[in-house]
């Protein structure tokens, strides 16, 4: 028992806690239906305890001998005294029958002191017949039982006191009381009542029943919600957990859960989202293990360099070429520390992202602060402007789900590529248009545009198309605009402008609605 206790099993936990419940109020039945006849025997024989009083009462006041003539002559005299009862038996000190209602037929009618004479059917005589008969049939075997009855009684702790008994004979049950007779300290007979009392028995039957019924139906009740509980709770549980353990051990563990991705209750809500997670992690291990694989690669390049200029420089003895091989080097050295800082920087921001709660913002205020901020960095070069525009125009408050923080990371990586492509006395438009569903943030310069045929390359990881400046910028850039915006749960479109030269690029986000 204590083993199953201690086992990790919900479902064999369970069934032993019902089952020690089972028990202790199977315990507590039975007791109850063995203290169910005493008391309703005691409720039946309280009307004997006054009779066998009033008894013993009248045959002391009337110094009545205990011997068979006198006490039927006390019986006839004193017959009112057991109307309502079935019969009164006395017994002398050797157990010898002396005296018996039945024996005088002392019929309810014979109480009567009327002299008023009823005329009987011979039918209703023939019934009367089968009824005695019947009766005394009925108690042939009691009259042999009721000596053992008193030997018991004789025998008992309880000799001296009033005591009742329940006992069943020839398909009755029947109520007992008797009492010993003493007389100058000694002990001369016994008065015994005896009634049919068919309904304490039928009473206890029907306790029983009802108890039996109740316990099966419990015990029913308690086997089906086991296999419920097994098959729709305990069972999937388990398998989840084998699901986890298959992620652990590195097995296939899609078979675990398909069966329950479809169900529509809590355990299918469950296994989609440990399905999700699960995807999702997978999905975040491939990209470490494809970025780092691409970041070996591109530092790969300037290490290559940079081993080839240092083994060179100790060669070199020209003081020209010298100092253009410490600039090949200086320039490796700058382009490995900016890799590995904007990789690093990448890393904390996907942690970050993790743990952070987005919420409803306001993105026409978070615009509107970086454009203020970027317009003095933009005029201090090449005097190039950043103007912002709302669309509709009396949209003042534009409402997302979003990060503040990386919202502005987003417009400050355009709005820095934008003036890196700008030429002098230039400008760059912020505009933010609101549809029905979707918040458009675009950005668009006057530069060159994109010469990429397929758009779609810029944003990816270490990807540059600066010839002239190569190695200044790390190419993560709008690989992390990317990321950042399919976080917000919106997509990234860069093209040329079809107007006029430049390049444009449109941000489309969810509308969280007007607060």
């Amino acid at each position: 028992m204590f083993s199953i206790l201690k086992s990790p099993s919900i479902l064999k936990k369970f069934l032993l806690i019902n089952l020690i419940i089972f028990i202790i109020i199977g315990l507590f039945t039975i007791i109850y239906l063995k203290n169910i006849e005493p008391n309703l025997i005691k409720n039946k024989s309280d009307n004997h305890f006054k009779i066998i009083s009033n008894t013993i009462g009248h045959i002391n006041r009337l110094n009545i001998n205990f011997q068979k003539k006198e006490i039927n002559s006390f019986l006839t005299s004193t017959r009112f005294l057991f109307q309502s009862l079935d019969r009164v038996i006395f017994y002398d000190n050797n157990f010898q029958l002396i005296g018996d209602t039945d024996s005088l037929d002392l019929d309810a009618r014979s109480f009567s002191r009327s002299l008023t004479i009823t005329e009987q059917s011979i039918g209703d005589l023939e019934k009367k017949n089968n009824n005695k008969n019947k009766k005394k049939n009925n108690n042939e075997k009691p009259n042999f039982k009721i000596k053992d009855l008193l030997v018991k009684y004789k025998n008992s702790k309880s000799y001296g006191e009033t005591k009742s008994f329940g006992q069943k004979y020839n398909n009755n049950f029947y109520v007992f009381t008797v009492k010993n007779f003493n007389k100058d300290e000694k002990n001369i007979g016994y008065i015994i009542i005896s009634e049919i009392s068919n309904e304490i028995r039928t009473a206890i039957n029907e306790r029983k029943n009802f108890i039996l019924r109740t316990a099966f139906i419990a015990g029913l009740v308690l086997l089906v919600f086991s296999f419920v509980l097994n098959k729709y709770f305990l069972k999937p549980i388990k398998n989840l957990v084998d699901y986890t353990k298959s992620i652990k051990e590195k097995e296939n563990s899609h078979n675990y859960l398909k069966k329950f991705i479809k169900r529509k209750d809590e355990i299918g809500q469950l296994s989609k989202s440990l399905n999700v997670m699960t995807e999702d992690l997978y999905k975040r291990i491939n990209i470490a293990e494809t970025f780092s694989t691409d970041l070996v690669h591109e530092i790969r390049n300037p290490l290559a360099s940079l081993k080839s200029a240092s083994e060179i420089i100790a060669e070199t003895e020209d003081s020209k070429k010298r100092l253009k091989l410490i600039n090949i080097i200086s320039h490796d050295v700058e382009r490995i520390e900016r890799l590995i800082t904007d990789y690093s920087q990448m890393l904390k921001d996907e942690a970050i992202l993790s743990r952070e709660k987005m919420k409803k913002i306001n993105i026409t205020s978070i615009v509107r602060s970086v454009v203020d901020d970027f317009n003095g960095i933009a005029n201090s070069k090449n005097n190039i402007k950043v103007r912002f525009n709302i669309i509709p125009k009396d949209e003042n408050e534009i409402y997302i789900i979003g990060l503040e923080n990386r919202i502005e990371q987003i417009l400050a990586n355009l709005l820095d590529n934008s003036i890196s492509f700008s030429p002098p006395n230039s400008e760059i438009n912020v505009s933010l248009i609101k549809n029905k569903d979707l918040i458009i943030m675009r950005v668009e310069d006057q530069g060159m545009g994109f010469s990429e045929k397929n758009t779609n390359k810029i944003f990816e990881r270490f990807y540059s198309n600066r010839p002239e400046k190569f190695g200044e910028h790390s190419g993560l850039g709008l690989n992390i605009v990317k990321n950042l915006v399919e976080v917000h749960g919106g997509s990234i479109i860069a093209s040329n402008k079809s107007e006029e030269k430049g390049a444009k690029v449109d941000i489309n986000f969810p509308t969280a609605g007007v607060n």
